[in-house]
């Protein structure tokens, strides 16, 4: 861009917005744009890039606008949902995290006070039956949460992500 402008810049930048440069325009402004060098350069530079619209704007295929109204309308939907439920999802995690709490600290509570969940757990699978699918050194681990913890804490874990990517698909 020149530090100077024409007075008839806009003039010639009228003429070639509306189509009519160079055949719709005086003689007077066509030999103006000839002698002025920003006159030039804003002609030159306006014709390529209309020829270069011109050649593009064709390629472009346009949908229709039923399809166009109705994405629209999916967007605005979706974005409601999403503002609607993320406070959902923040009280869904409180109430995870504080029933997580409450349940370690009644476990801990319930093993200080003479509770042993091997045991009850051992039973607990006796009643259902469940207790052929555990393994052979089970039965000798009665107060030994060496493996007992590994597999709660995966389990809990893995129970995590799946909440988390079921809650995306949504």
């Amino acid at each position: 861009m020149s530090p100077f402008s024409c007075p008839r810049e806009k003039e010639v930048a009228e003429s070639l917005r509306l189509g009519q440069w160079p055949d719709g325009v005086a003689a007077e402004l066509r030999d103006h744009v000839r002698g002025c060098r920003t006159c030039s350069d804003l002609a030159l530079v306006t014709q390529t890039f209309q020829q270069a619209r011109t050649v593009t704007a064709p390629a472009v295929p346009m949908q229709a606008p039923g399809a166009l109204w109705w994405r629209a309308q999916l967007r605005r939907r979706n974005s409601a949902i999403e503002r609607v439920s993320r406070p959902i999802v923040g009280a869904q995690i409180f109430a995870f995290a504080i029933t997580m709490l409450v349940a370690v600290g009644a476990l801990a509570w319930a093993m200080r006070n003479g509770f042993h969940l091997t045991a009850w757990a051992t039973s607990i699978l006796a009643e259902l039956h469940l207790d052929a699918l555990l393994p052979a050194a089970w039965p000798g681990m009665t107060g030994n949460l060496v493996l007992l913890l590994p597999i709660l804490a995966t389990l809990v874990l893995v129970s995590g992500v799946v909440v988390y990517l079921v809650s995306e698909k949504q």
